[in-house]
C-alpha cells in the first residue's frame, strides 16, 4: 500500500480561458500539474482530486452543475482516482478527504492546482497541521492579480509571498523539475 498521495486542487474549467474567474499562467501550471499527476500514477500513488462548488445561487464561478465547475481536461481523474467536492476554501472542511488519507495510512502528500493564495494555502498548512509530510509543487500552482486598499498585488508577488510562507514552515516547496528528478 502507498504511503503517498497527491492532492490535486481546484484545476476546474472556470480558472482558464473562457472561464468565469481566469488566472495568471494557469495554463503552465495544469501543464506542470500534469506532469506530476503522471508520474504519481506511475508511481502507484494515490491521487485525490478536489473540486470546489459554490452552492450560492449568485456565485461568481464555479456554480453547481455548470461546465465551469468541472474539472479540466489537463487534469481530469480517471476511472479509480477519488472526486472530492468541496464548498469551503479548505479542502478538509466537511469533506471526507481527512478519514481517506488516514484510511489509507497516508504519510506524504504533494499539492499542486489554484489558487496558490487560498485553497493551496488552506490545504497545505492543514496537511502540516494534521501530520503529514507535505510537498507543494509551486510551478504547478496558479493565481491571479490581488487588490488591497487600492493597491493591486501582481499574480507573480502574490503567488512567491504564499509559497515563501509555506516554505518556512508549512511544506517543502519545490518546481516540478525538482520534484521529479
Amino acid at each position: 500500500m502507498t504511503r503517498n498521495a497527491l492532492i490535486v486542487v481546484d484545476i476546474q474549467n472556470d480558472y482558464f480561458s473562457g472561464g468565469k474567474w481566469i488566472l495568471n499562467e494557469v495554463d503552465s501550471a495544469a501543464d506542470n500539474a500534469a506532469r506530476i499527476i503522471a508520474a504519481a500514477r506511475n508511481n502507484g500513488d494515490i491521487v485525490i482530486h478536489i473540486r470546489h462548488e459554490t452552492p450560492a445561487v449568485d456565485a461568481p464561478f464555479f456554480v453547481p452543475g455548470s461546465e465551469g465547475a468541472q474539472l479540466h481536461a489537463k487534469a481530469k481523474n480517471i476511472p479509480g482516482e477519488l472526486v472530492i467536492v468541496k464548498h469551503y476554501m479548505n479542502p478538509y472542511r466537511e469533506t471526507e478527504l481527512l478519514r481517506v488519507l488516514q484510511d489509507k495510512g497516508v504519510e506524504t502528500v504533494t499539492v499542486v492546482g489554484n489558487m496558490s493564495h487560498m485553497c493551496i494555502d488552506a490545504v497545505t498548512r492543514s496537511s502540516d497541521d494534521f501530520g503529514f509530510k507535505t510537498t507543494v509543487i509551486h510551478d504547478a500552482c496558479a493565481t491571479h492579480d490581488l487588490e488591497f486598499n487600492g493597491v493591486v498585488v501582481p499574480s507573480a508577488q502574490v503567488h512567491a509571498a504564499f509559497m515563501a510562507a509555506l516554505r518556512f514552515g508549512y511544506a517543502t516547496v519545490v518546481s516540478a523539475d525538482e520534484f521529479l528528478a
